[in-house]
C-alpha cells in the first residue's frame, strides 16, 4: 500500500501557520488592550513618605495617591502620580478627591455633636416622609448610624440596578438626579431585614443625614459645614449639590482599565458620600482631631456595637483588629475613586490615603499604619474573574473548534458577537488582577479563528441574516460610544 507524507507535512504547516496567526493577531490586539493605570514618577511633599507610599502601593493599579501620615504629633503630607483628566498635573496633599463613604463617619459625628437622643425614631424627625405606616418609621437614629436598622445596602429599584450596570460599562453616574425626596421614598418602600445586626447600608446613612438636617431646618451640606468642617478649618472639603461647580484642580477618576468615570452627584445621598470632595490635608485635620477627641462629635468613633469577633462599630466609624493593631477607620469608594481614613489609638498614628482609580487604597493605608493588611485584603472577585475569562476566550475557542459557518453572513454574525463579548470584557474586566495581555490573546484567537473561514460562500438567507449581523454590531457600537 502506498502512502503519502504530503498531508502530514501540510497539517504541520497548517498548525504552524495557525500559531503564527494567533501570535500576530494577539500582538495587534495588544495595541488596543486595556491600559491599567500606574503611578508615574511625579512626587510632591514629603519625599520620604512618598517613597514609603510607593513601596506600600506595590505596583497596584493606581494613577495618583494623596497621603497624610500623622506620627508622634507630626503631620506629614505627600502626593505621588498624577490627577488625570485633560489638564493632568502632579497630585498634591491639596488635590481634591471624591471621598465617598468616608462622609458616613462625619454623618455619625453629626449625630454625636447634635446630642439628639439616640433612641429617637426617624419618623419623629421626618413626619412628612411617608414613614407613618412603614416599618422604617420605628428605626432609631442610633440604629441608622451603626448600620443596624435592617435597611438594604442600596434600594433595589429597577432604575438604580440599570444605572449601576451601565456605570460599569460606560462610566455614567448611577445616582444622578436622586434628590432627598427620592431617597426617602425609596427608604419608605424598603423592607427591613435582620434589624439589630450590623449590615452596611448606604440608604440608611442617607436617611440619617437627611433626618439630622431636617431637625436643624437646613440642608445637609450646610449642616456638615457649620457643625464639622468650619470648626475644624476644613475649607477644602464640601458636600456639593448637583448644581454646584466641581472643585478646581480636582483629580479625575477612572476604572482599573483606564476608562474615565463620571463624578457621582445625587443630593439625596450626600450624607452617605455621593458628591463629597476633600483633600489629604483636610482629612488629616479631621482624623487627628477625632483621634485626640477634640473634633465635634468625636465620640462617634467610640465602638458601641459588635459586628464580628474582630470588628465593632460606633456611629459611622468601624474599629477593627488587624493582627496586633486595632484601627478605627472608614473607607470610601465611588465610580473612579477610593479613600481611607483611620488611626490607631494605642500608637497615636493616623493615616489618610486618597486614590483616583477604583483600586482599593486600604492596604496602602494599613501598611503605613504598621497594621497587618493581610487581615483586611479581600479575596479576588472570582465570579468577575470567571466572567472576564469567559468573555475573553469563549468566542475565539468556539469559533476555532466549532463548525464552519454555512454562509458568510452567519460567520460575520458569530464574529460580531465575539467582538461584543470582548468589548464587554474590556470595559468590565478586573484588569488590576488579570494582565491586559490575556485580553489581547483572546482577541487574537478570535481573529485567527475567523481567518479559517476563508472560502465560505456568501449566501445570505434573507433579511434574517442581516438582522443577525446588525444586532451585535449595534450593541458593541453603543457600548463603545457610551
Amino acid at each position: 500500500m502506498l502512502t503519502s507524507r504530503v498531508p502530514r507535512k501540510s497539517a504541520i504547516a497548517g498548525k504552524w501557520w495557525a500559531l503564527a496567526t494567533v501570535i500576530a493577531a494577539s500582538a495587534l490586539a495588544l495595541l488596543v488592550s486595556p491600559r491599567t493605570p500606574s503611578l508615574g514618577p511625579e512626587t510632591t511633599g514629603d519625599a520620604e513618605l512618598a517613597r514609603a507610599v510607593r513601596q506600600a502601593a506595590d505596583g497596584g493599579a493606581y494613577r495618583g495617591l494623596a497621603v497624610a501620615l500623622i506620627d508622634k504629633g507630626a503631620v506629614r503630607l505627600a502626593g505621588v502620580g498624577v490627577t488625570g483628566g485633560p489638564d493632568s498635573a502632579p497630585v498634591t496633599a491639596s488635590t481634591p478627591f471624591e471621598i465617598g463613604s468616608v462622609t458616613k463617619a462625619m454623618t455619625g459625628m453629626l449625630l454625636a455633636d447634635l446630642k439628639l437622643p439616640a433612641d429617637t425614631k426617624v419618623r419623629e424627625l421626618l413626619p412628612d416622609a411617608g414613614f407613618g405606616q412603614a416599618e422604617i418609621g420605628d428605626v432609631t437614629l442610633a440604629e441608622l448610624a451603626s448600620h443596624r436598622a435592617g435597611l438594604p445596602r442600596v434600594p433595589l429599584t429597577p432604575k438604580l440596578l440599570a444605572l449601576s450596570y451601565l456605570s460599569n460599562l460606560t462610566g455614567v453616574d448611577p445616582y444622578a438626579g436622586d434628590g432627598p425626596d427620592d431617597v426617602l421614598a425609596e427608604a419608605a418602600g424598603s423592607s427591613l431585614s435582620e434589624r439589630g445586626k450590623v449590615s452596611y447600608s448606604n440608604i440608611g446613612m442617607a436617611v440619617l443625614g437627611l433626618a439630622l438636617a431636617k431637625s436643624q431646618n437646613m440642608p445637609y451640606e450646610e449642616l456638615l459645614r457649620t457643625r464639622i468642617l468650619r470648626p475644624l478649618g476644613m475649607s477644602s472639603t464640601a458636600a456639593l449639590p448637583s448644581d454646584a461647580p466641581l472643585p478646581a484642580n480636582r483629580a479625575h477618576g477612572s476604572k482599573a482599565n483606564g476608562m474615565a468615570m463620571d463624578p457621582w452627584r445625587g443630593d439625596g445621598y450626600l450624607p452617605a458620600g455621593v458628591g463629597v470632595w476633600s483633600t489629604a490635608r483636610d482629612l488629616a485635620t479631621l482624623v487627628d482631631a477625632v483621634r485626640k477627641g477634640t473634633a465635634p462629635g468625636a465620640t462617634a468613633s467610640e465602638p458601641r456595637f459588635t459586628d464580628t469577633a474582630k470588628q465593632r462599630i460606633g456611629y459611622g466609624w468601624f474599629t477593627t483588629v488587624f493582627g496586633r493593631s486595632t484601627v478605627t477607620w472608614h473607607n470610601g469608594g465611588t465610580g473612579g475613586f477610593r479613600s481611607f481614613v483611620g488611626f490607631d489609638r494605642a500608637t497615636g498614628r493616623a493615616a489618610v490615603v486618597l486614590g483616583n482609580t477604583d483600586a482599593d487604597v486600604e492596604p496602602v493605608a494599613l501598611r503605613l499604619l504598621g497594621a497587618d493588611s493581610s487581615d483586611r485584603e479581600d479575596s479576588p472577585p472570582f465570579l468577575m474573574l470567571a466572567i472576564t475569562l469567559v468573555l475573553t476566550f469563549s468566542p475565539g475557542l468556539e469559533a476555532w473548534w466549532g463548525h464552519r459557518p454555512y454562509e458568510l453572513t452567519a460567520g460575520v454574525a458569530k464574529a460580531l458577537w465575539g467582538v461584543f463579548s470582548l468589548v464587554l470584557a474590556w470595559v468590565a474586566g478586573v484588569w488590576s488582577i488579570i494582565p491586559p495581555a490575556v485580553w489581547a490573546l483572546g482577541a487574537g484567537l478570535l481573529l485567527a479563528s475567523v481567518l479559517r473561514w476563508r472560502g465560505v460562500p456568501f449566501a445570505p438567507r434573507g433579511a434574517r441574516s442581516w438582522v443577525r449581523i446588525a444586532v451585535p454590531a449595534l450593541l458593541g457600537l453603543a457600548v463603545l460610544l457610551a
